[in-house]
């Protein structure tokens, strides 16, 4: 068999644990508060991201036993072929391959939105068209190009310098996060009253929480990037499960600090009803004026470059992982000769999604609502494995292992739960009456997307076939095949 191309182990701990914390946080933590409180009340949606982060948890369970023992590039797409074979692995990885590229898209069209938001009269210059209520720019497709040119350029010049880069700029938005949220309760003209009603009056509490809830996937997606760059930790991949953790508890952290500092700058019930282009913004502008919206600006662009260089890394070695094992072209399987970068990966991420600031944010985001699926596809296939490899208990005499012994079961305990949770999640963005259905043009999107897979897979099939098993598990996971599927927990 030909010598497999594998990428250098050159990623610290706190640069993963910026990757996937970053990845978490996008736009979304700074825009969206007066829209999840219009839907849910403001505990409603603090309570619906905290148990929204604590199933994810459980989920990650499941992660840190994968990345611990296949610390390889293409997470679930190398997972899933662990648990099942090639044609999940290709399932895995085509709808993954779709929700990475589009959240990178979707992050750099966010930074148009902070300049219309600050700066109309610069960022409405160069009126095009109107794509499905969307009015596009030339200055809003300028400023998303840029960034994606400059983000896939620092990509290409190493995992080092997008890693330092990536836990910079983490730190900046957590730094921006808290003084809002500090500044906000210190405030003389706040009032935890403007947090009246909690939950949405117009539905019941139970309905505010799971409408947050249904939307986790969305909102924490990101800290699966941790398994993307396992192949990459110049540390124990023991360590990835508890990267994760911490990760998921800072982000359940800044959403509920986001929301509360909105609430907080007055009633929210004004705040919505006003229908504001930015609700977080005119709350912050209320309360500290312009260095209110400068800081808040500045954590939003960090937590959208760290979207934007996360997703990077992580669509980059999926598809690295992918050509590796000749299911894509092999030049995806090929590193750069002087960066040592997947460097088609890269090149191709950003084609992409240079394409799609053209067709306007509306468009994108039922794209991006139809990718929530592949990614808790994703995550189901991810527990299912683990279940599969878990035992439920640990036939082993050793005092030292006695603890392992008795956690075992309940690993594969999390494993299942995990599972049946993916499942759930599905089901609401699937089921029509869902509160989370993501919509029919979604929809639609999702089996476009469906039938171009399965017409690429018929093209691509007879060849991805012939690659024999020991080979095809080298290829993917770096080992010789073997017969013994297992591990204990």
């Amino acid at each position: 068999m030909k010598e497999r191309e594998q990428l250098a182990k050159t990623l610290k701990p706190q640069w993963v644990w910026a990757i996937a914390l970053g990845s978490a946080i996008g736009w979304g933590a700074f825009v969206q508060p007066s829209v999840w409180m219009g839907g849910s009340g403001p505990l409603g949606a603090i309570i619906g991201f905290s148990i929204g982060a604590v199933l994810m948890m459980i989920i990650a369970v499941s992660y840190g036993f994968l990345i611990e023992n296949f610390p390889v590039s293409g997470g679930e797409f190398a997972y899933a072929f662990k648990g099942f074979g090639r044609n999940h692995a290709y399932i895995a990885g085509w709808f993954l391959v779709l929700g990475y590229t589009c959240i990178v898209a979707l992050n750099a069209s966010a930074l148009a939105l902070v300049l219309k938001y600050i700066f109309p009269a610069v960022a409405e210059q160069g009126y095009m068209y109107n794509i499905a209520g969307w009015d596009v720019y030339f200055v809003e497709i300028l400023i998303a190009s840029a960034a994606l040119i400059a983000f896939a350029y620092m990509n290409l010049r190493g995992a080092n310098l997008s890693g330092k880069i990536q836990f910079i700029f983490v730190i900046c938005m957590i730094i921006g996060v808290l003084f809002l949220f500090v500044g906000a309760v210190m405030h003389p003209e706040t009032a935890f009253s403007n947090l009246q009603p909690l939950y949405n009056p117009d539905i019941s509490s139970w309905s505010s929480i799971i409408l947050i809830v249904a939307i986790a996937p969305w909102a924490f997606v990101g800290f699966d990037n941790v398994p993307q760059a396992a192949e990459e930790f110049n540390f124990s991949p023991k360590k990835g499960f508890m990267l994760i953790i911490f990760s998921l508890i800072c982000a359940g952290l800044i959403y509920v600090l986001m929301i509360t500092a909105t609430a907080l700058a007055m009633p929210w019930q004004e705040l919505v009803d006003s229908q504001p282009k930015w609700g977080t913004g005119d709350a912050m502008s209320g309360l500290f004026g312009n260095w209110g919206i400068l800081i808040l600006a500045v954590a939003l662009c960090m937590g959208v470059f760290t979207g934007l260089n996360g997703f990077f890394v992580s669509s980059s070695r999926l598809l690295f992982a992918m050509g590796r094992a000749k299911i894509i072209p092999s030049v995806f399987g090929k590193l750069h000769s002087k960066y040592k970068t997947p460097y088609a990966g890269i090149i191709f991420t950003c084609i992409v999604c240079l394409i799609t600031p053209w067709f306007g944010r509306q468009v994108l985001t039922w794209v991006v609502n139809m990718s929530s699926v592949g990614v808790t596809i994703a995550y189901i296939y991810t527990c299912v494995v683990a279940y599969k490899l878990f035992k439920w208990s640990r036939d082993s005499y050793n005092p030292i292992q006695a603890f392992s012994a008795v956690v075992a079961p309940f690993k594969k305990a999390f494993s299942m739960v995990g599972a049946l949770t993916g499942v759930v999640f599905l089901g609401l963005l699937l089921i029509p009456s869902s509160p989370a259905f993501m919509g029919v043009p979604s929809l639609i999107a999702l089996f476009i997307w469906i039938a171009l897979g399965v017409v690429f897979y018929l093209i691509k099939g007879p060849e991805f076939r012939k690659i024999p098993k020991d080979e095809m598990e080298y290829l993917i996971l770096g080992t010789e095949r073997n017969d013994d599927t297992e591990k204990s927990g």
